[in-house]
């Protein structure tokens, strides 16, 4: 089983893995930031699964970036959408749009998690309600339906697919290439760099001083896991922070840095 999986504060990852321990083979992870780069991009096994998290109603950019470019063979192949409030038709929208693009895609389904959305959402709040989100509930069923295989075209209602079509493009109007600018860096930073080393578009360099380029993926990822809570946002609902309890800092370093991708491939 091969899991590309696309992780900001751990919610994806922690997906996978769960999914991916299940597979009598072994699982191979791979972090779609550190191959979205590569030139070759075709991959074989019995089954491919793609992780990722809902932003805006619909798919991160680098995810969609990757999904353009990538090409499987397999016997079968899986998606899994984390989202925190709203799925919208996410699920019904990568199926169709990965066949389109050619490639094998028998299940769609999305999970309900702690969103990390600060403007949106209060953390604690999230937190406390967790018991009420079963999601491990939900995600057992989900890896029993791809243990056994199962074909699951997902659906979404009229109003869902128009309202997923208008929120990202909102998004992309509305944010565009500016995210990075509204961050705010306190004076608790101490340059230690963990931001730029989870950041997956590699667009925070860290020198004398904290800059952000107009690459962002508007993650959150660099806010949530600053060890010094240093990095905010305006409008942000708590400063609370959220990294799943189950992938450490260092696993998403592994994942999201993006100077390994600066290694020659395989």
């Amino acid at each position: 089983m091969t899991i590309f999986y696309f992780t900001a504060t751990g919610n994806s990852f922690a997906v996978a893995k769960k999914i991916g321990g299940t597979s009598r083979s072994g699982s191979s992870f791979l972090s779609i930031p550190q191959v979205v780069s590569n030139s070759h991009l075709h991959f074989k096994d019995d089954v491919i699964g793609l992780v990722f998290p809902v932003y805006g109603l619909g798919l991160p950019e680098m995810v969609r970036a990757f999904l353009k470019k990538a090409t499987w063979e397999a016997d079968y192949a899986f998606a899994v959408g984390t989202y925190g409030c709203l799925p919208g038709a996410a699920a019904r929208n990568v199926q169709r749009f990965i066949r389109k693009q050619g490639n094998r895609l028998d299940y769609a389904q999305s999970l309900l998690m702690v969103d990390n959305f600060l403007p949106g959402f209060d953390i604690g709040d999230q937190i406390a309600k967790i018991p009420r989100k079963q999601t491990d509930a939900h995600l057992a069923q989900i890896t029993v339906d791809i243990q056994n295989r199962k074909p699951l075209d997902a659906k979404a209602c009229f109003f869902w697919r128009v309202a997923s079509v208008v929120m990202k493009q909102g998004e992309r109007t509305v944010m565009g290439s500016k995210q990075g600018q509204r961050y705010i860096v306190n004076g608790s930073c101490v340059k230690c760099g963990v931001c730029a080393k989870v950041c997956p578009a590699g667009n925070i360099a860290v020198t004398e001083r904290v800059a952000f380029g107009d690459q962002c993926e508007r993650c959150l990822s660099c806010l949530h896991l600053c060890p010094k809570n240093a990095i905010h946002m305006r409008n942000e609902k708590s400063a609370a922070r959220w990294r799943h309890p189950e992938v450490s800092l260092s696993e998403i370093i592994a994942a999201n840095n993006r100077s390994r991708c600066e290694q020659p491939e395989a």
